[in-house]
């Protein structure tokens, strides 16, 4: 009996549950570009030509193993556009009697999956995609009669599990989390390490050349490609982030600087999402410099926790509450994604720095993402659905299923605090502390208000007025709002008047000739 096995873009790991016992002489894995999977939403075009060339050399290695590979490129004549017309067009070209596929890392497409059995009139099986750590089912277990889901709690279960920076029954050091030790801001004096951009063979090549006629309007910058395509590409940028970054990355992974997109951060979420990488692979090299004494325990773990505990915590989060929790809205938040985000075309020097190094890069590391652009969004009220789409476009790594809850519980607080414990809203005084960006702004990050003052102060402020009777409550809120409660109501009406002129301007893109248009009369 020969079956149809496909491997989805997100899905190039030999060993992905799809390929196990599979048969040479008789199965045929299925590989498709399709239309489909590049319009649902504005990719950047370097995550286009990542995900297809890496498909291709993925299907070049099957081959090489004498593997059957029937590979649909985009443009190829007959292409269908779909994922559920390549399946059927592929089981009509070979006779095959059943397909076998690894569950789909988005909600979409496992629902469309679904149906396929009685739509094809062939057994489909959907097999448990085990490349995570943890499965969805003991997600669920252990989230089942919490209230609230606290990533502390899980990731120390995910510890004990797999034995990682484990020392018997107790965490190594001591401690479980060390990051109070990874706040601080880059010296001026420390120059981070170089980052080695990995030159295009002919099938990259190729894939550029499609993508640039197919996707010619789509965000980003498509000739600064550099990522690796190929496991051995990502095998040489994991080392290389182990050996020059991992030693300092904890001490300066909350740091911004303007022209160092990268610093001391892995930039290896690309190889992991897609599959080129595996979390285990990654984490156990991490703690092998650790025993090494290569690396401090401090970034070791904290480096540890972002894929144990972060990237399988909001992954649980994902699939346990889709497809409602997409839907949610707690803070009423419905302002328009302003162009800026786009364009970059703003007197924000910290949003504008982030947009060019996204559009150029595909890449922002996570305090950049969550406490730039997306504490802007909190604190602008923008609409979480504009806001998710954006994110969901612009990076390399982004997949429905991480950056969902990311952006939509951790960045906007948008689920009401079922993923994070207090909205992550933030002054500029933050920004100052944590980078270079303010020092070359047009605005003045300690002007609480007035004319020139720091957007972000005039919007924290706002923020915490108009959200007052669904925060104020919140334990962790209790500081600011004993200082809004000080505050005169003429100053609360001074500020949501500034705050509201801002926002305006920005809406029309006056903002962007200067911040001058932000001293309206009040």
């Amino acid at each position: 009996m020969s079956t149809l096995r496909l491997i989805l873009g997100d899905q190039l790991t030999r060993d992905i549950a799809a390929l196990d016992g599979l048969d040479p002489e008789h199965d045929i894995i299925l590989m498709a570009e399709v239309h489909d999977e590049t319009v649902y939403a504005p990719h950047h075009k370097q995550k286009i030509t990542l995900i297809f060339s890496a498909m291709r050399h993925f299907a070049e290695e099957l081959r090489a193993e004498g593997l059957r590979v029937d590979y649909v490129k985009l443009d190829d004549p007959g292409n269908s556009g779909s994922l559920t017309g390549e399946v059927a067009r592929a089981l009509a070209r070979h006779g095959a009697e059943r397909v076998v596929v690894t569950e789909p890392g988005e909600w979409r497409v496992l629902d469309m999956m679904r149906g396929w059995g009685a739509m094809l009139d062939a057994p489909v099986e959907i097999r448990d995609d085990d490349r995570f750590f943890c499965s969805r089912g003991r997600f669920a277990r252990w989230a089942e009669g919490r209230k609230s889901y606290r990533m502390e709690f899980f990731y120390r279960e995910m510890r004990r599990e797999t034995g990682l920076l484990m020392d018997g029954d107790a965490p190594v050091g001591g401690q479980w989390n060390f990051d109070h030790d990874n706040r601080k801001s880059l010296p001026a004096s420390l120059t981070p390490p170089q980052r080695a951009r990995f030159a295009q063979d002919a099938i990259t090549g190729e894939v550029m050349q499609l993508v640039a006629q197919r996707f010619p309007d789509n965000f980003g910058d498509l000739e600064s490609f550099g990522w690796a395509v190929t496991r051995e590409g990502a095998l040489e940028a994991l080392d290389y982030f182990i050996r020059a970054c991992l030693p300092r990355y904890g001490d300066y992974q909350d740091a911004m600087k303007q022209g160092e997109p990268f610093l001391f951060h892995a930039t290896l979420s690309p190889y992991l999402n897609c599959g080129l990488l595996t979390p285990r692979e990654i984490c156990i090299a991490a703690e092998r410099a650790f025993k090494q004494d290569h690396a401090p325990l401090n970034a070791v773990e904290g480096f540890i926790r972002q894929i144990l505990g972060w990237r399988e915590y909001v992954r649980g989060i994902y699939w346990l509450r889709m497809p409602d929790y997409a839907q949610s809205n707690a803070l009423d938040a419905h302002r328009a994604l302003p162009w800026c985000y786009w364009s970059g075309e703003t007197q924000m020097n910290c949003i504008a720095q982030v947009v060019a190094e996204t559009r150029r890069n595909a890449y922002a590391h996570h305090i950049q993402r969550l406490m730039i652009t997306g504490t802007f969004a909190l604190i602008a009220s923008l609409d979480p659905r504009q806001v998710e789409e954006w994110y969901l476009a612009v990076y390399a790594d982004a997949y429905e299923w991480v950056e969902l809850p990311n952006t939509h519980g951790m960045a906007l607080f948008a689920d009401g605090g079922l993923l994070a414990s207090k909205p992550y809203a933030a002054s500029g005084a933050y920004i100052d502390r944590m980078s270079d960006y303010c020092s070359g702004c047009a605005y003045d990050v300690r002007k609480k208000s007035g004319p020139g003052a720091c957007p972000f102060n005039l919007l924290y402020w706002r923020f915490m007025i108009v959200n007052e009777t669904r925060l104020a409550r919140n334990p962790r809120m209790a500081m600011p709002y004993r200082t809004l409660a000080k505050m005169a109501p003429e100053r609360r009406a001074t500020i949501l008047q500034e705050a509201e002129n801002f926002l305006e301007a920005l809406e029309s893109g006056a903002e962007a000739r200067g911040p001058g248009q932000t001293k309206l009369a009040l």
